[in-house]
């Protein structure tokens, strides 16, 4: 049976910040509810869960006061970014850590541990692998076995899918509704076509933290769907919202009718051109591809299942791992390693907090601006557009490390406008933003792209596949399996109905 979780008179503040996330907020979550928590971006949500959970500020040092508040005995938390959670080195050592706090027998480990990671549809040969080799994607599924293996009372799901592919995510989401029976739930997703028909409540925050609505969901999103679309969240049918907005007809031009973005762009000689490659964690082939070239504003797809090997090719190409690659050129010049490819690439992590280097966000987007020795009055003037451009401006004195997941990736996104290099790789740029945030960077990014700009892009995102991209990379297994223009790849997708005819209709396309 679920457990009772609130907090009356809720009061929370960040350093750094000029105001009061939380005043006075109350909210009570009454046994076995499904609550799915709505909001724009740094609303405060995932802050909500960890003062909820007692993180706050048992675990992570916040100042907060609060009335009173119920924290339950028995509960699990999924955090967005699964490198938070882990405690062990390897898969079933962080399994067997949680059986092992829970009283199990070390003999009847080994078939409670398969079963685990099986119901998340992780699929290991061995176990025993190191949690640093795997796909974030596949940390995120590890990290949701570990907190389902507790058997809590209370689940505090932070966007527990984010990390995941289309098929993942169904998968988990499946999952997660299969065992979680009458368990409390509190979730914080932005995919919410996977869990709209399941949750029985929607409380919805404004930007300050304040609840505007809290309800029955179809009574919500009947009620506030202009305040939906106001404060950029995600609803069901919002990308065809955006795609007949002004704002995306003025990206398209005259040509765009809501149709997605057809041919491979692009022309003269190759921004990047490889024969062949090949990327390696340790000594082991994570990802090959033969003959690949990149033209001066293209906007390349790199699509595929977690752990196919997208995010080693983009880290391959930017000589961030050790790969061997033949005949590999930027702009006509030979690359041979990491200083050949610095100062005309840019790089956006999957993981933000991986390139963040200074104590505030002010100087993290300043920093490129200082080394390049700019005058410090352009360099605020330039770091304040930047702020606004992003949403960032009430958090620039802050730690980066004190955002929430969708501001830190912005900020990411951010620090590349400072570069101007000529190709830009991003590692799925628009995981854990709202709506409004998601438009915003593809945006910019488009804009980017129109001056000349290339962009390889790794992403689950279908929508952005079809109205953004002007070819698609798939990745396969370690092998880059199709190089197609994205009309003939989402056609691909839409006549497989099981993944044999998907590899048949794949094989079709390469070249």
């Amino acid at each position: 049976m679920g457990a009772r979780t609130s907090v009356d008179g809720l009061r929370l503040k960040f350093a750094g910040s000029p105001s009061l996330l939380f005043d006075e907020l109350a909210l009570a979550v009454e046994p076995g509810q499904k609550v799915l928590l709505l909001g724009p971006s740094g609303c405060g949500k995932s802050t909500l869960l960890q003062v909820l959970s007692g993180l706050i500020p048992r675990a992570i040092d916040v100042p907060v006061r609060y009335d009173s508040i119920e924290i339950p005995d028995s509960w699990g938390y999924v955090f967005q970014d699964p490198d938070t959670q882990f405690c062990m080195p390897y898969a079933d050592e962080e399994m067997a850590f949680v059986l092992e706090n829970l009283g199990v027998p070390r003999e009847a480990m080994p078939p409670r541990i398969q079963a685990g990671l099986t119901q998340v549809g992780l699929h290991l040969e061995d176990p025993h692998v190191p949690i640093q080799s795997m796909s974030q994607g596949m940390k995120q599924r590890l990290a949701i076995a570990s907190v389902l293996a507790l058997e809590p009372e209370v689940l505090f799901l932070d966007e527990p899918t984010a990390l995941l592919d289309p098929e993942g995510t169904s998968q988990v989401w499946e999952t997660i509704k299969a065992v979680s029976g009458d368990k409390t739930t509190l979730i914080v997703e932005h995919k919410i076509d996977e869990v709209i028909d399941w949750v029985d409540r929607v409380v919805l925050f404004q930007h300050d933290g304040t609840i505007l609505a809290d309800g029955d969901p179809q009574q919500v999103f009947a009620s506030y769907k202009e305040q939906l679309q106001a404060f950029g969240i995600w609803y069901p049918g919002v990308w065809q919202d955006y795609v007949a907005s002004a704002a995306y007809q003025g990206l398209r031009g005259d040509a765009a009718q809501a149709e997605p973005v057809s041919g491979i762009a692009g022309s003269g000689e190759p921004l990047l051109a490889l024969q062949e490659l090949t990327g390696y964690h340790g000594r082991e082939p994570k990802i090959k591809a033969g003959s690949l070239q990149a033209n001066a504003g293209e906007w390349i797809a790199v699509t595929g299942e977690n752990g196919a090997g997208k995010s080693t090719l983009l880290q391959s190409l930017m000589q961030l791992i050790p790969a061997s690659v033949e005949g590999y050129e930027l702009s006509g010049k030979k690359v041979r390693g990491f200083k050949d490819v610095i100062h005309e690439v840019a790089y956006v992590f999957q993981n933000p907090e991986m390139q963040f280097v200074t104590n505030s966000v002010f100087d993290e987007i300043a920093f490129g601006f200082r080394k390049e020795r700019r005058p410090e009055q352009e360099t605020e003037q330039k770091v304040q557009e930047i702020l606004a451009e992003f949403g960032l401006k009430e958090q620039q004195r802050q730690h980066p490390y004190q955002l929430s997941l969708g501001q830190k990736r912005r900020l990411s996104v951010a620090t590349a406008m400072t570069k101007n290099q000529r190709l830009i790789l991003l590692d799925e740029p628009t995981f854990g933003q709202d709506a409004a945030n998601t438009f915003a960077i593809l945006e910019r990014l488009e804009h980017w792209r129109k001056q000349g700009t290339t962009l390889i892009m790794v992403t689950h995102d279908m929508d952005i596949v079809r109205y953004f991209a002007t070819r698609v990379w798939h990745i396969e297994r370690g092998r880059l399996t199709a190089d197609t223009e994205p009309s003939q790849y989402l056609r691909a997708l839409e006549a497989a109905d099981d993944k044999q005819a998907l590899k048949e209709t794949q094989a079709s396309l390469v070249h």
